[in-house]
């Protein structure tokens, strides 16, 4: 008569669907009840597991209660579903089924696995946080025991491997046993056998007892190439993230399907954890992806897009959000079912090449969580252009740095701080530039590799007027990393003061292909460069795409008065004076640096024009 589902959202339906509505206390109750050895439970007991957190008097009181609401919530049915006596609870198996039978269901060992697969990649009562540590406890213990029951399961069904969707349904089982341990070796090997072997050789000991990642990379000679790494003591997280297409396309399922090559081709290393497909679907649909991935303590994520110019991949680092690699592969219809697998290894080495690059950073990152987390803190506030954010944004870096005091992000972050604010309020304070110059240099004094501590002066050079030294600075940084999407957006935004807006808007541009779903900063750089180009209805189209346009009501407000349209212009000019009342023409371009002349009198036109 009643189903109760454990697996995702916890609850309880008739055999209709419709939903019974019972406390989550109640509905945890029947999962403990129902995955135990006896049908009946103590309420001393129940009362222990339900609420150790309060007094065992005022517990048993709640056990109480709570019969009681089932009850009247009930109309009469829990009567059919428990039987309450004074001192025990007991659960009629007769009239109420459960996801977890299918752990003891009879069926063959392939669709024993693909049941046991499918059920557990769900995760086990996934929408509720613990109350109590013997809540707590006890998930953790049934989940140990699904992912036990899920190895076993696997090895069972290993005889008929040869059977047709076998390959499948072996690999998704093995993928979900691999994320929650990597170090299962048995596992491994069997899905490196069953894709076919790799180009990723299998991690070997050295004679001195220390361990290296054998990389082959395939060429004339045949030879292969070692990189010596010593081993992390704490696996990095990746998610190959499936891809994306903004038509439907039929290449999409087989783009897919390259991604989970990919993914089964990196589960050769013993380097990297890599998150399971059906998590990674779950992450591409959560709207919330950034707060989802630092959930699940994860490192990098592999992004794809499918488009008809092919298969977009780009490898980021969460902690910095950093573009550390991307690269677009052919993907032609009549083409692709013959490449796909010459395309899986070409990606699979570079996405492992990467990592490989980056541990280092990685590393030095988790050996300081607290400031990480602090840091992270910090980069999310700054994602808004607004002074509240901006200084929230300061005391969070800050804090970071009372954790490590050499923490070069966070001088980074505090620098972005210094110049944003000097940007937002237009007041030309330069005691917030020489506070960003001086935070910049100790970021690039502790870490002169990092693309960021450049990428900082840069743009602390430009608005204090030194156009030669910014454009400098952001060469250096573009060329330490080629792919940093904040970095390129930078540059190009130095490049519109050095009077070559037609670079600066091509620069841009490819910023923005890099990051598509971009951040305000980048489209309102765009805007800009476009001004100075004349394409002054363009100007317009980046700055209504910007979900805050506070920074960019002056230039639209500019793009408007030169096309004429004077409403457009009154419009946005009143909100710039709402934001700043007190800003003013001369004095602001007066302190806003651009290398040649014309570009000064062009923005003074367009401002005079909309009323300023």
């Amino acid at each position: 008569m009643f189903h109760l589902q454990t697996f995702g959202d916890l609850r309880l339906t008739e055999t209709n669907g419709e939903p019974v509505r019972y406390p989550i206390k109640g509905l945890l109750m029947m999962a403990h009840i129902y995955a135990g050895a006896s049908d009946e439970i103590s309420r001393y007991e129940l009362a222990q597991f339900l609420w150790s957190d309060v007094e065992p008097e005022l517990g048993r009181l709640n056990l109480r209660k709570m019969l009681s609401r089932i009850r009247e919530m009930d109309g009469g049915r829990a009567e059919i579903v428990f039987d309450f006596t004074a001192t025990t609870v007991r659960l009629n198996r007769q009239v109420v089924s459960c996801d977890l039978d299918v752990f003891k269901a009879a069926a063959s060992p392939l669709d024993r696995l693909h049941a046991i697969a499918e059920l557990t990649q769900r995760g086990f009562i996934g929408n509720i946080k613990p109350a109590t540590k013997p809540i707590d406890a006890w998930i953790r213990t049934q989940r140990d025991a699904h992912a036990l029951q899920l190895r076993q399961a696997l090895l069972e069904v290993l005889p008929d491997v040869q059977r047709p969707g076998a390959a499948r349904i072996i690999s998704s089982a093995a993928l979900q046993i691999l994320e929650r341990n990597p170090k299962d070796e048995q596992v491994r090997a069997l899905l490196h056998q069953l894709s076919g072997g790799s180009l990723i050789g299998e991690r070997l000991p050295n004679d001195d007892g220390q361990t290296r990642v054998e990389v082959k990379r395939p060429d004339p000679g045949g030879q292969s190439t070692e990189i010596e790494r010593p081993a992390p003591l704490i696996l990095p997280r990746l998610v190959l993230l499936p891809p994306t297409s903004k038509h439907a396309d039929a290449g999409l399922a087989l783009a897919n399907a390259l991604i989970e090559d990919v993914t089964i081709e990196l589960c050769a290393l013993r380097n990297i954890s890599i998150v399971a497909p059906h998590t990674a679907g779950q992450i591409r649909r959560d709207s919330e992806k950034a707060a989802v991935v630092a959930r699940h303590s994860i490192a990098y994520l592999l992004d794809t897009r499918l488009s008809e110019e092919g298969l977009f991949a780009q490898l980021i680092y969460f902690p910095t959000d950093e573009i550390i690699w991307a690269n677009r592969f052919a993907m032609t219809r009549d083409t692709l079912p013959r490449q796909r697998r010459l395309i899986a290894q070409q990606l699979t080495l570079s996405v492992a090449n990467e990592l490989a690059e980056n541990e280092e950073e990685r590393l030095r990152f988790e050996a300081n969580p607290q400031a990480y987390h602090s840091y992270l803190v910090g980069s999310s506030l700054m994602s808004k252009l607004t002074l509240p954010h901006i200084r929230r944004a300061r005391k969070a870096f800050k804090q970071s740095l009372s954790h490590k005091p050499d923490f070069s992000p966070s001088f980074t972050g505090l620098a972005r701080t210094f110049t944003s604010e000097w940007l937002v309020t237009a007041q030309g304070n330069n005691e917030l530039l020489h506070l960003a110059e001086q935070h910049a240099l100790r970021a690039i004094e502790r870490d002169p590799t990092s693309a960021a501590g450049h990428r900082e002066l840069g743009v602390t050079k430009l608005y204090l007027g030194d156009v030669d030294a910014s454009v400098a600075a952001l060469d250096l940084a573009e060329e330490l990393s080629p792919h940093f999407a904040d970095v390129i957006y930078s540059h190009a935004d130095t490049l519109v003061h050095a009077s070559r807006p037609g670079d600066a808007l091509a620069k841009i541009r490819k910023a923005i292909s890099l990051n598509p779903i971009a951040p305000d900063a980048y489209l309102w750089c765009a805007a800009g460069a476009s001004f100075f180009l004349e394409q002054y209805e363009e100007a317009i189209a980046y700055v209504e795409a910007m979900k805050d346009k506070a920074p960019a009501h002056r230039i639209a407000a500019a793009s408007c008065a030169m096309i004429g349209d004077r409403k457009r212009a009154l419009s946005h000019r009143q909100r710039a004076e709402s934001i700043n009342p007190v800003f003013d023409v001369e004095k602001w371009l007066a302190i806003v640096p651009f290398k040649e002349h014309w570009q000064k009198e062009l923005y003074r036109e367009g401002l005079l024009k909309a009323g300023f």
